[in-house]
Parts: C-alpha cells; structure tokens; sequence
C-alpha cells in the first residue's frame, strides 16, 4: 500500500518533538539555531522570526549535507536545531529529514504564528514598494 502524506506526517510527529516558543527561545539562547523552511515569497510576504536562518525546504538535503558543494557552514549535526515553517507540517517533515541524516537534537516549534503568538521577535516584510 502506497505511504501518505498523512503517514509521513506522523512518523515524522513520532521522532521529532514539538516546542514551545520559551523553551525554543531557551535553547536560541544557549546556542541553538532557527531555522525557517518556508519559500522565500512567504518571508516576503509575512517577515520572519529575528535571528533566524532560512533554507528553503526544497533544499534542506543539500544545505545539510557537508559533503554537498551546497553545504551551509551553520548546519552541524552537533548543534540543536529548532525547525518551524507556516503551520508545522513541512518543519516536522524537515526535522525527520534532518534527524535521519544523523541530525542529534531536533525540534520543531511548529508554525511561523506560534513564534508570533509566543511573543517572539520578528522582523516585518519589506515593503515592496519602497
């Protein structure tokens, strides 16, 4: 029987946990990244949390991997990642993603509104017009 997005969805629920803003703000503290896997128009769109870091879904294997010529140097499988995207379902498939490539502490704060709605900072949309 062919996997669903709802199977994929709840295997990645099962080994990544959720987080709240204060206990993701405690880690962000302690040295833990952010990482935003939205596409770019929605950063445009909605801003983003201050002191995050995006990579886009589509390329989280790539931006991972040290062995890609793609690496991004602040993806260490030694440093806690906090993963959060619109609503919680792509972070979640990203944080099984990271977690099988050997990723040790994954989270996932959910959606970009639970860091808005725990009071975390965020940097406002640019104006396109300006």
């Amino acid at each position: 029987m062919p996997i669903t997005a709802a199977d994929l969805l709840q295997a990645a629920h099962a080994v990544v946990p959720k987080i709240s803003t204060a206990d993701a703000q405690a880690k962000l503290a302690a040295g833990a990244l952010l990482l935003d896997v939205r596409d770019a128009p929605e950063l445009d769109a909605n801003g983003r949390a201050e002191g995050s870091h995006h990579i886009p879904r589509g390329m989280l294997e790539f931006r991972a991997d040290p062995a890609t010529p793609f690496h991004d140097p602040v993806m260490r499988k030694d440093r806690v990642v906090i993963l959060h995207c619109a609503s919680g379902g792509r972070a979640a498939l990203a944080g099984k993603l990271l977690k099988d490539m050997g990723y040790v502490e994954v989270h996932n704060l959910g959606g970009f509104q639970d860091w808005v709605d725990g009071d975390g900072a965020v940097i406002e949309p640019v104006d396109p017009g300006m």
